[in-house]
C-alpha cells in the first residue's frame, strides 16, 4: 500500500496548486510541495529495509491472463531514482517559486510538474513491465506539457512536438520489445523476467527484442542519432530543464539499461550496440557543447555527452562498469541540476543566455558565480568533486575491455578525447560567463543576486557535489551499493570510493584531459572559425520538413485509396481478402480434409434456398429501397431460424431482436432518401462487382469446405466444463458474456454508449423537410398515427416489458440475458414512438437515455471494481444459493448486476439513436410530425 501511495501522491496533489494559486505564489509552492514531501518521508522510512537488500513488493491482479497486473517493486535501484525524483523535485518547486514571472500561471506549471513526477515514480517503481510502459508514455505526454508551457512561443511548441514525436516513437518500439521479452520469459513480472536472463539471451528473438528495447532507451536518453531533440527542449522554463533534462526524464532510458542489465547484457550484440552508441553520443555531445553560445544549449549538449558516458559504461559489459554507470547517474543529477538552476538565475537577472553578452558576472553576483563554478568543475571532473570519482571509474573500465583486439586502445583514447572537450566547455562556462570583461547590452542592467531562497536549491546540490567528492565512503556509498546490487542482481564486484588510488593510468588520463582541455579552450578561436564555416542547420527546421514530407506522403497514399467511393473501399477489401485466402488455401495439399460432411436435410435445404433467393432479390431490386429492405429482413429472419435449427437459441433471439431494431432504423433513415435510385455505375464497374461477388463467394465456400472437412480443437469444451463451476450458470453463452469475456463486453457496451451519444450529437438540432409523396407521386397517408396501431402498441408494451424482464432474469441459466432483454425493451418502446409520436411518448415516458446509457456502463464497471474489494481479479463473478421468503431457494450472482449494466446501456443507446431519428421530420420549422 505504501508503494502505491508514493506513486499516487503526486497525482492526487495535482489539484492543490490549482486551488492554492489564488492565495499567492508562496502558498501555491507550499501546496505543491505537500504531496512529494509526504512521499519522500514514506520512501525514506523504507531506507533501512532496502539498504539491507530487501525487495519490497505490492501486487493487485488486474488482467492476469494478459500478464497485466498492478505490481510495484522497491529495491535499491528504484529507491535511488525515486529519491532523485522526489528530492530534486522538491528543490525545483522551491526554485520555480522565484523563477516564474508573476503573470505566468504558476498553478498550471506545478500541476504539470506533479503529473510528470508521478509518471516518473511509476516508471522506476513498477514491477510489471506493461504497467511500466503506461507510465513511460505518460512521462512523454507530461513532458510535452512542460516543454510547451510557454505555448505563446514558437520554439517552445516546436521543441515540445519534436520531443514528443521522438520519445513517443521510441516508446512504441520499446512496447514491442517488452512484448517480445514477456513472450520469451513467459511473464511480464520483472522478477520472473530477471530470472529468465539466460533463456532470453539464448532465444532466437533476443536480437530483435534487444534492438527494440534499445530504441526506446536511446530516444528517451537522447543518444545519437536521436540526440537532437534535447537541445531544442531547452525552450522550456529552466526549472523544467533542471528537472526533466538532467535528473529525471532523460535518466529514464539509462534507468532501463540498469534495470534490464542482468537480462540483456553479456552478449556481443549488447556490447557493440550499447558501447559504440554511448561512445559516439559522448563525443558528439562534448564537441557540440563547446561551440554553443546559448548557456542552456551548452548544458544541453553536455547532458547528451554525459548520458552517452553512462550508456557506454553499461555497454562495456563489466560489473564494475555498471556500478560506475549508476555512480555517475547520481553525480550527474546533482551537478547538472545545479548548473541549470544557476543558468536560470543568470537568465532571470540579466534577461539573456548569450555567453557573448553575459560576461563578468563574478562582479555582479559573486555568490551565484561561486556555486556555478564549483558545479562546473564537478562536471569537468576536477579532483575533490563528485564528478572526478565516477569519471576515474569510467576511465578504468575503458582500459579493461578487450573485445576489439588490436584496436582496444581506441576506446580509452576516444574517451579521453571526449573528456578533453568536457573540460574545455566547462572552462568556457566559467570564463565566458563570470569573467572575460564586462557584460554587453544586457536587457536587464545591472544584474544582481537573485532572491535568497532561489539560491538555496543550488547551494544544497553544490554542497552534495563537495560532500560526495571529499567523503564518498561516508555519504553516497550505502546508496550506491544498494542501487548497484539491485541492478546487477547479485554480489557487487570489488571497488573503492577512495579519493586517492595512487599514480595509475586512469589518473593520468584525467590529468591529460585537464591539460589538453585547458589548451583547447585557450586556443579555441581557430576551432570557432572552423565551426562557423560549417553549413548552418537547424534541427527544428529539418525535423519539421521531414514531418511535412512524411505527412504529404501519407496524404498522397490516403488520397489514392480513399476517394470517397464506398464501392471502391469494399472492392479493395474483398480483393485483399480473396488474395489472402487464395494464398492460404494454395498451401494445402488438398482442399478436402479427412472429415466427412454432414448430410443436409430437407428443412435445412429449404431454409438455405429461401435465404439465398431473398439475398438475390435484395441485390436485383436494390434500387427500390423498400423492396430490398423487406428482402433483407427475410435474410435476417432465415439466419435467426438457422441458429435455432442448430441449437443456438441465444444467438437466434439476439439475431431476431437485432433484425427488428435494424429494420426500424433503416426505415427511419430511408424515409428521407429517394424511394428509387438511378443507375450510376458504369458497365466496367458492374463487371468488376460481378467478378468480385463470384470470386468472393467461391473463395469463402472453399474456405468453409476446407475447414469443415478437417478436425480442429475448439475452446467450447473449456466453457462447457467450467460454465457452472466457474460462472454459476448453465447458459454458457451468457456466462461467457458476463464472466469469462466480461472485459470484452464492458468494452463493447462502452463503444455502444459512445456511438449513441455521438449520433445524438449529430442529430441534435437537425431538422429535415418531410417528403410529401412517394416515387410514383402518391401522397403519404394523412393519419400518421393510426388508431389501431396506437391502441395495440399500448396493450403490447406491458407484455413486452414483462417478457423482457423474464428473459433478463433467466439469462444466466436459460436462453436470454441483458443484451437480448435490452433489445426487446427497445423494440417495445420504439413501437410507442412510431405508433403515437415522439411528443406523446416522451410526455408519458420521461426517460433520460443519456443517463441510462451512462448508468449502464458505470454499473458494469463498478461491478468489476467490486471484485477488488475481496482481493479478486477485475470482473470476477461471485455466486451462491440463497433462501428468500415466499420465493424459495434461488441462485444469485454478481454477474446479474453486470448484466443489468448491459441492459441499461443497450436500451439507452438504442433509444438515443432511434428516438432522435424520429424527431427529424417537420412540415414546417418547429413542428414535429412523428
Amino acid at each position: 500500500m505504501a508503494l502505491a501511495l508514493i506513486i499516487a501522491l503526486p497525482f492526487l496533489g495535482v489539484i492543490l496548486p490549482l486551488l492554492a494559486e489564488r492565495l499567492g505564489r508562496s502558498a501555491c509552492a507550499v501546496a505543491t510541495a505537500i504531496a512529494p514531501l509526504i512521499a519522500l518521508v514514506m520512501l525514506l522510512s523504507e531506507q533501512s529495509r532496502v539498504f539491507s537488500g530487501e525487495i519490497l513488493r505490492a501486487k493487485v491482479q488486474w488482467l492476469p491472463e494478459l500478464g497485466l497486473n498492478l505490481s510495484l517493486r522497491l529495491d535499491g535501484l528504484g529507491f535511488l531514482f525515486a529519491l532523485l525524483i522526489l528530492g530534486i523535485g522538491l528543490l525545483v518547486i522551491l526554485y520555480a517559486r522565484y523563477y516564474l514571472a508573476k503573470k505566468e500561471p504558476m498553478g498550471r506549471f506545478f500541476a504539470f510538474l506533479l503529473l510528470f513526477m508521478g509518471a516518473m515514480l511509476g516508471v522506476v517503481l513498477s514491477e510489471n513491465l506493461l504497467l511500466m510502459m503506461v507510465f513511460w508514455e505518460l512521462t512523454s505526454l507530461s513532458s510535452f506539457l512542460l516543454i510547451s508551457y510557454w505555448n505563446n512561443r514558437s520554439d517552445a511548441r516546436r521543441g515540445a512536438r519534436m520531443a514528443l514525436t521522438i520519445t513517443g516513437g521510441g516508446g512504441l518500439a520499446l512496447l514491442a520489445g517488452v512484448l517480445l521479452l514477456g513472450h520469451i520469459a513467459g511473464s511480464f513480472e520483472l522478477s520472473q523476467v530477471l530470472a529468465a536472463g539466460y533463456a532470453i539471451r539464448a532465444h532466437e528473438l533476443y536480437p530483435v527484442a534487444l534492438i527494440l528495447i534499445l530504441l526506446g532507451v536511446f530516444t528517451k536518453s537522447a543518444q545519437f542519432p536521436f540526440h537532437f531533440w534535447l537541445p531544442h527542449a531547452m525552450a522550456a522554463p529552466t526549472p523544467v530543464s533542471a528537472y526533466l533534462h538532467s535528473a529525471t526524464m532523460v535518466k529514464a532510458g539509462v534507468f532501463l539499461l540498469a534495470r534490464l542489465y542482468p537480462v540483456l547484457a553479456g552478449t556481443d550484440w549488447w556490447f557493440y550496440i550499447v558501447t559504440f552508441t554511448g561512445l559516439t553520443t559522448m563525443l558528439v555531445g562534448a564537441c557540440m557543447a563547446l561551440f554553443q553560445h546559448d548557456l542552456k544549449g551548452l548544458l544541453a549538449y553536455s547532458t547528451i555527452s554525459h548520458l552517452g558516458l553512462i550508456t557506454m559504461l553499461f555497454g562495456l559489459d563489466t560489473r564494475l562498469g555498471a556500478v560506475a554507470g549508476i555512480f555517475h547517474i547520481i553525480n550527474h543529477a546533482t551537478f547538472k541540476a545545479s548548473l541549470f538552476m544557476a543558468a536560470g538565475i543568470i537568465d532571470h537577472e540579466t534577461g539573456s543566455r548569450d555567453m557573448r553578452r553575459i560576461n563578468g558576472m563574478w562582479k555582479y553576483m559573486p555568490h551565484t558565480a561561486m556555486l556555478a563554478m564549483v558545479a562546473a568543475l564537478a562536471m569537468a571532473g576536477v579532483p575533490l568533486l563528485n564528478g572526478f570519482l565516477s569519471k576515474e571509474m569510467f576511465f578504468s573500465q575503458t582500459l579493461n575491455q578487450h573485445k576489439l583486439g588490436s584496436f582496444d586502445w581506441a576506446v580509452p583514447a576516444l574517451a579521453t578525447l571526449a573528456a578533453v572537450f568536457s573540460v574545455a566547455y566547462s572552462l568556457r562556462f566559467i570564463h565566458d560567463v563570470f569573467f572575460n570583461g564586462e557584460p554587453i547590452n544586457l536587457p536587464k542592467y545591472p544584474p544582481h543576486e537573485p532572491p535568497r531562497y532561489m539560491k538555496v536549491p543550488v547551494e544544497i546540490l553544490v554542497f552534495l557535489c563537495l560532500l560526495v567528492g571529499i567523503a564518498p565512503a561516508y555519504t553516497v556509498a550505502p546508496l550506491l551499493a544498494a542501487a548497484a546490487s539491485a541492478s546487477l542482481g547479485g554480489e557487487l564486484p570489488e571497488y573503492s570510493l577512495a579519493i586517492w588510488h595512487g599514480l595509475n593510468l586512469p589518473l593520468m588520463m584525467s590529468f591529460v584531459a585537464l591539460l589538453f582541455g585547458i589548451l583547447v579552450y585557450t586556443f579555441r578561436q581557430p576551432l570557432f572559425r572552423w565551426y562557423a564555416g560549417l553549413p548552418s542547420m537547424d534541427a527544428k527546421d529539418v525535423f519539421e520538413d521531414c514531418m511535412r514530407g512524411f505527412v504529404g506522403f501519407c496524404r498522397g497514399i490516403t488520397g489514392g485509396l480513399e476517394n470517397g467511393s464506398l464501392q471502391r473501399y469494399i472492392s479493395l477489401l474483398l480483393a485483399s481478402g480473396m488474395i489472402v485466402l487464395v494464398i492460404g488455401l494454395g498451401s494445402l495439399p488438398t482442399l478436402q480434409g479427412p472429415v466427412a460432411l454432414s448430410p443436409i436435410d430437407g428443412i435445412t435445404a429449404l431454409g438455405l434456398g429461401i435465404m439465398a433467393l431473398a439475398a438475390l432479390v435484395t441485390v436485383v431490386f436494390h434500387r427500390q429501397r423498400l423492396v430490398s429492405l423487406l428482402m433483407l429482413s427475410v435474410v435476417g429472419l432465415m439466419v435467426a431460424l438457422a441458429f435455432a435449427r442448430y441449437s443456438a437459441p441465444d444467438l437466434a433471439l439476439t439475431q431476431l431482436s437485432v433484425e427488428v431494431v435494424t429494420v426500424v432504423l433503416l426505415m427511419l433513415a430511408l424515409f428521407f432518401l429517394p424511394a428509387v435510385t438511378r443507375v450510376e455505375s458504369s458497365s466496367i464497374r458492374g463487371l468488376r462487382d460481378f467478378v468480385l461477388a463470384i470470386g468472393g463467394g467461391v473463395t469463402v465456400a472453399m474456405l468453409a469446405f476446407a475447414v469443415l472437412t478437417r478436425p480442429y480443437d475448439s475452446i467450447a469444451g473449456f466453457f462447457l466444463a467450467n460454465s457452472m463451476s466457474g460462472g454459476g450458470g448453465s447458459n454458457v453463452v451468457n456466462v461467457i458474456l458476463v464472466d469469462f469475456r466480461g472485459f470484452d463486453t464492458l468494452g463493447e457496451i462502452s463503444v455502444l454508449a459512445i456511438a449513441g451519444v455521438g449520433i445524438y450529437a449529430m442529430l441534435d438540432g437537425l431538422k429535415l423537410i418531410q417528403p410529401i409523396a412517394d416515387a410514383d407521386g402518391r401522397n403519404w397517408a394523412r393519419d400518421r398515427h393510426p388508431l389501431i396501431l396506437a391502441t395495440l402498441s399500448r396493450v403490447l408494451l406491458p407484455m413486452a416489458l414483462l417478457i423482457s424482464v423474464f428473459i433478463f432474469l433467466r439469462g444466466h441459466n436459460l436462453p436470454g440475458g441483458g443484451f437480448i432483454a435490452g433489445l426487446v425493451t427497445s423494440v417495445a418502446l420504439i413501437l410507442q414512438y412510431v405508433a403515437s409520436g415522439v411528443q406523446w411518448t416522451q410526455s408519458r415516458l420521461p426517460l433520460n437515455y443519456h443517463r441510462m446509457a451512462g448508468a449502464g456502463v458505470l454499473l458494469a464497471g463498478l461491478t468489476g471494481l467490486g471484485s477488488w474489494v475481496f482481493g479478486k481479479p477485475f470482473l470476477t463473478t461471485a455466486f451462491g444459493h440463497f433462501h428468500i421468503p415466499l420465493v424459495g431457494d434461488v441462485e444469485l450472482a454478481t454477474a446479474m448486476l453486470f448484466d443489468l449494466g448491459v441492459y441499461l446501456t443497450v436500451v439507452g443507446a438504442t433509444l438515443l439513436i432511434l428516438a432522435n431519428l424520429g424527431k427529424l421530420t417537420q412540415d414546417k420549422p418547429g413542428k414535429e410530425v412523428l
